[in-house]
């Protein structure tokens, strides 16, 4: 009778032990939690101990910050037997849920929230629900980033373009979503932006012909000329990238989605505060700076200057302006005219006497 209730019970027992099969995932419960490790009771013979690094990615400092006593968690049988009782794997049970998450987000066109975690050859590595995702370098932005370490730490808004369960491999993309964003702030900037108008900007890239500046959600060009009325060499020499200013829309081309902005039309113009403090029949006297086939050039003040026709370099006729005078003379002349439309003064030096 005995031995029957023992076979009874051992029958009783072994129908009660789960199916724990290798290379499936179970539910266990967590018994014991130090720092690098978890034990966990998956009804096997003995519990089995999960290493840190097996219980989240990525790695945590201590098992601890990922589960507690009392915890029913997923996990993936790797292998059972042996003397730690078997290899079980959080992480792996995880990432068998979100693969299939994954491919349902994708085919659902929704998008992921990505953890990057370092920058590598290409791209950038990022943590999206427990699985490694890739961000190509081109996928980041909407123009070239010369440094992707700025990234490191952030959590972006990505759209998966790619991916493979089997390869373990997640391509992700931030740049369709701002392209997305981009064409739609766009269309708003373009349906109410007007010509001949002074906007408020920011600037968001200088480059060596010129400076993008945001008006709004959209990236107008302030060409190099237009930045300032004196010459500028180079436009990081008169601005800075996240430098608000004001600046005049110049032209607006809405099939090719351009905007050109002028930073120095949002000021007056130096060479009429100049012009102002002459009027014409005006002697004054000035250097000459500059020789050409129609006349010299005097500098009235540093950077304003008129030009002396050939004809008004002497009473008698000459053909080169040499004959008359030279580069560094110092000459007394006329003011002639003041053409503020054409931004030219004429001067004479046959009549200043």
């Amino acid at each position: 009778m005995s031995e029957q209730m023992n076979m009874e019970e051992l029958l009783a027992s072994e129908e009660a032990m789960p199916n724990i099969e290798e290379r499936t995932v179970v539910t266990g419960e967590v018994i014991q939690v130090s720092r690098d490790e978890a034990y966990v009771d998956i009804g096997y013979k003995q519990e089995i101990a999960i290493p840190k690094r097996e219980l989240a990615y990525p790695a945590p400092e201590s098992a601890e910050d990922v589960v507690k006593v009392g915890d029913k968690i997923d996990v993936y049988i790797v292998s059972l037997g042996g003397d730690n009782g078997g290899i079980l794997s959080k992480v792996k049970a995880d990432r068998m849920v979100a693969w299939k998450e994954m491919e349902a987000i994708m085919e659902r066109g929704e998008t992921v929230q990505a953890t990057i975690n370092q920058v590598v050859k290409g791209g950038l590595v990022a943590s999206v629900n427990g699985l490694r995702g890739f961000i190509p370098a081109s996928q980041m932005e909407l123009h070239f980033v010369k440094d992707l370490s700025v990234y490191a730490g952030q959590t972006v808004e990505c759209e998966i373009i790619e991916i493979d369960v089997h390869k373990q491999r997640l391509v992700l993309s931030r740049r369709k979503l701002l392209e997305a964003a981009r064409a739609e702030k766009e269309d708003e900037v373009f349906s109410t932006l007007q010509a001949d108008t002074v906007v408020r900007g920011t600037v968001k890239r200088i480059v060596d012909y010129g400076a993008f500046i945001d008006i709004g959600g959209v990236d107008g060009l302030a060409h190099i000329s237009d930045l300032a009325w004196n010459r500028v060499k180079h436009p990081s020499d008169v601005l800075e990238v996240g430098q608000e200013l004001d600046v005049y829309v110049k032209s607006i081309d809405q099939d090719a989605k351009r905007i050109s902005l002028s930073v120095k039309d949002t000021m007056r113009d130096p060479w009429l505060d100049n012009a102002e403090k002459y009027a014409e029949g005006d002697i004054i006297e000035g250097k000459i700076i500059k020789l050409t086939d129609f006349g010299a050039f005097m500098e009235i003040e540093p950077g304003f200057d008129g030009l002396i026709p050939m004809g008004e370099l002497a009473e008698k006729r000459i053909e080169r302006a040499d004959e008359a005078v030279h580069v560094g003379d110092e000459v007394k002349v006329k003011v002639l005219r003041i053409d503020t439309k054409r931004k030219r003064i004429s001067l004479s030096i046959t009549k200043a006497n």
